[in-house]
C-alpha cells in the first residue's frame, strides 16, 4: 500500500506542470547536444583510430590504433599549421580585445546615440565570419584593391598582402579584430557592474581620468578580462572561413590554419580518419591553452569578495 502511495505520489511531482514546461523547453537542447554535439564526438574519437576514408556507407572500416597519430607526428605540414594558428592566436586575441576594451570604455559613457554607436559597434561580429565578407576583404587587400592603394600612397609601395607568406596573415590578423563586438559587449557591461562608489571615492581622492582606468576600473574587469580571454581564444584556434575563403591557407602555407588543415584531409583528400585524430589534438591544445590561462589567472584576476 505504502509503495503504491509512492508511485503515485511520484507520478504527480513529474506531471507537475511547471516540471512538464521544463522539459519540455530542455528538450531542444537535450535533443541538439546528443545528435550535434555528443554522438559525433564519440564517431570522432573511433574514426581516429581507424583508415577511415570517406563516410561511404558499404565500405569497410579498419582499425589501426594510434597509426593516425604517429603519422601526424612526423607530418611537417601539421606542426607548420600549429606554429600558423598560434601565430595568429597571439597577435589576434589580445588586439581584439584591447579594442574591444577601449571601444566599451568610451561608449559606457553618457553620450548622446550611444546605443546606436554600440549597435554599429557590433555589427561586425553578426556578419564578419560570412563568406560575403571575407570576399570583400579579399578584393579590399589583394594588388589594385583599396587597402593596397592607401599603403602605397604612404610609403608601402609594392607590398603583396595576400602573395606573401608573411604578409598574408596580416589581413586576418585585422579582419579579427575588426570583429570585437562580442568582447565590448561583455566589457561594457563589467564596467556597467562596477559601484559607483569606487569611482566617486576616486573622484574625491583626486584621481584622474587615467588613475580610475587603471587602480580601479581595470582591476575589477579582471574577471570579464578572464572570460573574454578564454572566449576569444577558443574562438581564434577555430578560425576557418577567413582563411578558406581570403587566401585558401596559402601562399605557401603562410595562413594554413589548423582547421583548414583538417578540412582538406577530411573533405577534400578524403582522409577522415586522420582529421578525426587531427581535431582531438586540436582540442588537446585548447584544452592545454585554456587550463594555462585559468591557471595563471590566479595571480591578477581581482574578486571583489575577496
Amino acid at each position: 500500500m505504502k509503495s503504491d502511495f509512492t508511485r503515485k505520489e511520484k507520478l504527480s511531482r513529474f506531471m507537475n506542470k511547471d516540471i512538464v514546461a521544463g522539459y519540455i523547453f530542455a528538450t531542444p537542447f537535450i535533443v541538439g547536444f546528443l545528435f550535434i554535439m555528443l554522438i559525433p564526438m564519440g564517431m570522432s574519437l573511433y574514426y581516429s583510430f581507424t583508415n577511415l576514408e570517406r563516410m561511404v556507407p558499404g565500405v569497410p572500416v579498419e582499425w589501426i590504433g594510434i597509426d593516425n597519430f604517429r603519422r601526424m607526428w612526423e607530418d611537417t605540414r601539421f606542426w607548420n599549421s600549429v606554429r600558423v594558428t598560434l601565430r595568429f592566436v597571439v597577435f589576434s586575441v589580445p588586439i581584439r580585445m584591447v579594442f574591444g576594451l577601449m571601444v566599451a570604455y568610451v561608449l559606457t559613457r553618457k553620450y548622446r546615440g550611444v546605443h546606436a554607436y554600440r549597435a554599429t559597434y557590433y555589427l561586425p561580429t553578426l556578419i564578419g565570419g560570412s563568406i560575403a565578407v571575407a570576399l570583400v576583404w579579399r578584393q579590399l587587400f589583394q594588388r589594385g584593391g583599396v587597402v593596397a592603394n592607401i599603403a602605397e600612397m604612404i610609403g608601402f609601395e609594392g607590398v603583396a598582402w595576400l602573395g606573401h607568406p608573411r604578409t598574408a596573415i596580416i589581413p586576418l590578423i585585422i579582419m579579427s579584430v575588426w570583429q570585437f563586438g562580442a568582447a565590448m559587449i561583455i566589457f561594457a557591461a563589467g564596467i556597467k557592474d562596477i559601484p559607483e562608489t569606487y569611482l566617486e571615492a576616486a573622484e574625491i581622492d583626486g584621481a584622474n581620468k587615467f588613475q580610475v582606468f587603471f587602480r580601479i576600473i581595470l582591476p575589477c574587469l579582471t574577471p570579464i578580462i578572464l572570460y573574454n580571454l578564454v572566449m576569444q581564444t577558443i574562438s581564434a584556434f577555430m578560425t576557418f572561413t577567413q582563411a578558406f575563403i581570403i587566401t585558401g591557407g596559402g601562399p605557401a602555407e603562410g595562413t594554413n590554419f589548423i582547421a583548414l588543415y583538417i578540412y582538406d584531409h577530411a573533405f577534400s583528400w578524403g582522409n577522415m580518419g586522420y582529421a578525426s585524430a587531427m581535431s582531438w589534438i586540436l582540442l588537446l591544445i585548447v584544452a592545454v591553452v585554456t587550463f594555462v590561462i585559468l591557471k595563471t589567472s590566479r595571480r591578477w584576476t581581482f574578486y571583489a569578495n575577496e
